[in-house]
């Protein structure tokens, strides 16, 4: 037998503040959710206090910092789809981070949750992949609220961040590798830590199945570079 069975088995994410890798792409980020107790009141007073909308591409560490702002608040984490069935007063007795908040099937449950966390004085996060106004809210109420939460970005990836997720994503995989790999990896891979991850992922299944370790080599040989 020339090659072994590969089983794709993810690494368990490490999501504590210990484990958030930072850079300059993320840093302002970080920063808005270890200040969460001052954030801004916004342009409304409607909008109470500690709201804020985390706003980055898919793989850029929103998750990991809901988990870090979770852990630091005792905040409940949900997707937007389940705010409709969600029990929503119960919800906003404490803290509440909305993920994905983009997708809310239910603009009525969002606008409901956030009255309610209003009112409570409870704070509330939410994470997207574009800011409030590109959401294509249609209910005027709720457009005019969320336009008014302020919004912290994260940026996409520099090379010193993609090097240093790289390097984790190897090492959580178990995998030792030559350190001019990393280099020859950020400089061809797209800007991106979800292709990071599908990237390591791919080198790792690779590898298992050929019986090597993971090169140079075999990292130019998937990327189809000579």
């Amino acid at each position: 037998m020339t090659g072994q069975l590969a089983f794709d088995l993810p690494p368990i994410q490490a999501l504590k503040r210990a484990d958030f890798l930072v850079s300059d792409a993320n840093a302002l980020a970080l920063q808005a959710i270890d200040g969460w107790r001052d954030w801004p009141e916004g342009k409304l007073v409607l909008v109470g206090p500690a709201k804020l909308v985390l706003v980055g591409p898919e793989g850029s560490g929103k998750t990991h910092l809901a988990h870090i702002w979770a852990e630091a608040t005792g905040a409940v984490i949900l997707p937007a789809t389940a705010l409709a069935q969600a029990d929503l007063p119960a919800l906003s007795g404490g803290a509440v981070v909305v993920e994905d908040a983009q997708t809310v099937p239910s603009e009525a449950a969002l606008f409901h949750l956030y009255n309610l966390a209003t009112a409570a004085g409870t704070p509330l996060l939410l994470t997207a992949d574009r800011p409030p106004r590109d959401w294509g809210l249609g209910l005027p109420d709720l457009l005019s609220r969320m336009q008014a939460v302020p919004v912290a970005r994260l940026e996409p990836p520099d090379d010193a961040l993609l090097s240093a997720v790289l390097v984790k994503l190897f090492a959580d995989r178990q995998i030792v590798v030559s350190p001019a790999l990393i280099p020859f990896l950020v400089s061809r891979m797209s800007r991106s830590v979800g292709d990071a991850r599908a990237l390591v992922a791919a080198l790792d299944a690779r590898a298992l199945a050929a019986g090597k370790p993971v090169t140079r080599q075999l990292a130019a040989d998937l990327l189809g570079v000579t």
